[in-house]
């Protein structure tokens, strides 16, 4: 009986191993500190649904050029506890501080109007300023954080 729990423990602490490797194989490989989130929205419905879980790509200034228009994007808004994950409608430039900054009008699928005026140090601008976007979804896996997500709203957590 012994040996039983052993075992139990050993492939506890193996799984443990496995899922913390994956997580910080998939941090560097796709140059993010989230490469797993889940969608805790209905906006983007039907392309993504509450408890789906998106693979993310990260987003810098050298390949900022990569989102193109149709493109899913995560993006940080001042004032909100979780970042934001909506679809790129139009691309266009803003001036902030004397700079010509790239700036993304986002949309989630199931709102009927855009995202509203982003926040800047210098004014409100109609779209998602470059420096404000994290991450470029890549794919999605249906439904696998739905328990997750609910134990964590049960507990409070989100």
């Amino acid at each position: 009986m012994e040996e039983g729990w052993k075992k139990d423990v050993a492939w506890i602490v193996v799984v443990l191993l496995i899922v913390v490797g994956v997580q910080y194989g998939l941090k560097l490989a796709l140059h993010t500190d989230t490469p797993l989130v889940i969608v805790v929205s209905g906006s983007m419905e039907p392309v993504f649904y509450r408890g789906d879980v998106v693979l993310l790509k990260g987003i810098n200034e050298e390949n900022i050029d990569d989102i193109e228009v149709g493109d899913v994007v995560v993006y940080k808004r001042p004032g909100y506890e979780y970042p934001i994950i909506h679809r790129v409608r139009e691309i266009s430039e803003v001036n902030l501080g004397g700079k010509t900054e790239k700036c993304f009008l986002t949309w989630g699928d199931n709102n009927w109007a855009p995202d509203p005026p982003y926040p800047t140090p210098y004014g409100e601008v109609p779209c998602v300023p470059a420096y404000a976007v994290e991450d470029k979804a890549l794919l999605v896996f249906p439904k696998i954080g739905l328990i997750p997500l609910e134990i964590r709203e049960a507990l409070g957590l989100g």
